[in-house]
């Protein structure tokens, strides 16, 4: 699990649309804290600290710390809103957490033992169908990736969830089947001399005349 993400947050009065422009103009962002059966509290946090860990990629799986006017909170973003142009950061949602907390997230697939699949040896490719995986687990203990087994897999074998190791703790939110994450696939073909030289050909223009009946049938008419 990586280290916490350390932050200094203020509350705020107000909320709507006026609000969150004034605070923007001064390049903060509007977030609010809830969960955890207590009350809500809206924030603010640094413009371009809170958009510099949401480019990160790792700001829905990693916990922060966040200090509020001297108070710890321990959360996590469940919801960022960006700028449609820009891409920086405009609002966030924060669910406070505990160890007893268990959440569903989404886990990126990573692919082990590559060099004992056969498949793979012989120049396969791996055609992955689910690049993420949704998991229950525990907010303290969210893994950092999935490590999905691909030993033994040869040319049209499925790599299901039951080849993934999961985290202590943690169960896959689709827990009625054992789903597909990927397959081995042949390599493509390489074209040969006669099919790369038909298709840098030039197609050759039609010699049928086009059809100029409807334009004579409409001059005709209109005489």
């Amino acid at each position: 699990m990586s280290k916490n993400i350390q932050m200094i947050a203020q509350t705020r009065d107000g909320t709507g649309k006026g609000v969150a422009r004034a605070l923007r103009r001064e390049k903060k962002i509007p977030a609010v804290i809830y969960g955890n059966n207590q009350s809500p509290v809206t924030i603010t946090l640094d413009e371009k600290e809170i958009t510099l860990e949401y480019h990160k990629g790792h700001i829905f799986t990693t916990l922060m710390d966040i200090d509020v006017n001297g108070k710890k909170e321990l959360v996590l973003a469940r919801d960022v809103q960006t700028h449609v142009v820009k891409d920086n950061v405009m609002h966030v949602d924060l669910l406070r957490v505990s160890a007893k907390t268990k959440i569903a997230v989404m886990i990126p697939v990573t692919f082990i033992n590559e060099d004992k699949s056969p498949g793979l040896n012989d120049r396969g490719i791996i055609n992955t169908v689910r690049h993420e995986v949704e998991l229950y687990c525990q907010a303290t203990n969210i893994p950092e990736t999935l490590e999905v087994n691909v030993e033994g897999k040869g040319y049209g074998d499925s790599v299901n969830m039951s080849d993934a190791a999961l985290p202590s703790g943690a169960t896959p939110v689709i827990s009625d089947r054992d789903f597909t994450i990927a397959t081995i696939v042949e390599p493509r073909a390489e074209p040969t001399e006669d099919e790369l030289s038909e298709s840098s050909e030039a197609p050759e223009a039609s010699e049928v005349p086009a059809d100029n009946g409807g334009a004579e049938e409409a001059e005709e008419k209109s005489e």
